[in-house]
């Protein structure tokens, strides 16, 4: 592994196409039973195989055992019923059809241990592990018992914990709370967002890190990025209060965004996961294209705090698409850090 500039995605990868429909979100498994579970596994390895063999330093799961990065969690938990459906607005961009919360909320056993406890066995390098965060899970509900988003996600903190502490014993590195509600609700983030955010890290030895992105790379995201005008600035509300938080790392989206690159000074101190993949677009970035991103981004972060990454899970993307930009980030990282190690060394007299 690399030590300097150390690689690794946010979440997703494709799911080989004999195990989910491709190119698309909540597809369904295309086994079942005894099947499903062995398929799942497979593609988890091969998930493993691919990074490993494309340079990726910090492993992660490509999320290959989940429809969802949120709600594959949520289907496991007590107090939700998931026949009962309403609709809600997700993250104040599009309706759709999600279960409704109509007890206490409780997790009556571990949702993702197993699988992280499966995934450190195939790897001697560092793993990551993803978990939605308690602002993004309430966003992805109706809630017919709390009648309060506050509370609801209070709740989901410490069920969040007892997960993530579960996940550190099992042998996860990195622990990563993904939140892109915090790009939306600013003022929920400042006044309970970030400390309930903390409180689901709360005792843990491994390192923490919160994604806060734009979103995958699907229509009514892409339609929303639109209205955002030539600077996207959101940012700017989230960040000094997470670089005052308890929190390691914060993964941020970069790459043919309109994200401000100067932001980044915002979390100074913080490792930074900077997005230099483009998960809205099957075209791979070139080498060289990473290398130019993650060079502007060394203005405003530590070199041995940057993390080069994507900017989002590639869930929705072309497989072969996918794997090539894993490659395309692995080889300008390498570009960089050459450049860096280079200039640490004195010239010859």
């Amino acid at each position: 592994m690399s030590s300097l500039l150390p690689t690794s995605i946010v979440g997703s990868l494709p799911k080989p196409s004999w195990l989910a429909e491709p190119e698309r979100l909540w597809s369904p498994w295309l086994l079942e039973g005894a099947a499903l579970a062995e398929g799942k596994q497979d593609a988890l390895r091969s998930a493993v195989h691919e990074q490993e063999h494309r340079g990726i330093d910090i492993v992660s799961d490509g999320e290959q055992t989940r429809q969802h990065f949120v709600t594959t969690f949520i289907e496991h938990l007590d107090g939700i019923d998931q026949q009962r459906k309403e609709t809600v607005r997700i993250r104040d961009r599009y309706d759709a059809a999600v279960p409704t919360v109509v007890g206490a909320v409780s997790r009556p056993a571990p949702v993702f241990v197993e699988d992280a406890a499966f995934l450190r066995a195939q790897t001697d390098r560092p793993i990551k592990w993803a978990l939605p965060g308690p602002m993004t899970m309430i966003d992805t509900l109706s809630d017919q018992h709390y009648k309060s988003r506050e509370k609801l996600a209070w709740e989901f903190a410490t069920i969040l914990n007892q997960e993530a502490r579960e996940l550190e014993a099992a042998g996860v590195d990195i622990i990563q709370f993904d939140e892109p509600a915090f790009t939306v609700f600013h003022d929920e983030v400042q006044d309970w967002g970030v400390a309930a955010l903390e409180r689901a890290t709360e005792g843990l030895r491994a390192e923490t890190a919160v994604h806060i992105c734009y979103g995958y790379g699907i229509e009514a995201n892409n339609k929303w990025k639109e209205t955002l005008g030539a600077e996207w600035r959101q940012y700017e509300q989230s960040f000094p209060l997470l670089q005052q938080s308890s929190i390691d790392i914060v993964s941020l989206e970069c790459i043919h965004s309109h994200v401000p690159l100067d932001l980044v000074e915002l979390i100074r101190g913080k490792k930074v996961m900077l997005g230099a993949i483009d998960v809205a677009t099957e075209v791979v970035e070139t080498p060289d294209e990473v290398a130019e991103v993650l060079r502007r981004a060394l203005e405003f972060v530590d070199a041995d705090k940057l993390i080069p990454s994507s900017n989002c899970g590639m869930a929705p993307l072309a497989r072969g698409a996918a794997l090539g930009k894993l490659s395309a980030l692995s080889a300008g990282a390498d570009i960089v850090r050459a450049e860096l190690v280079g200039a640490a060394v004195p010239a010859a007299r």
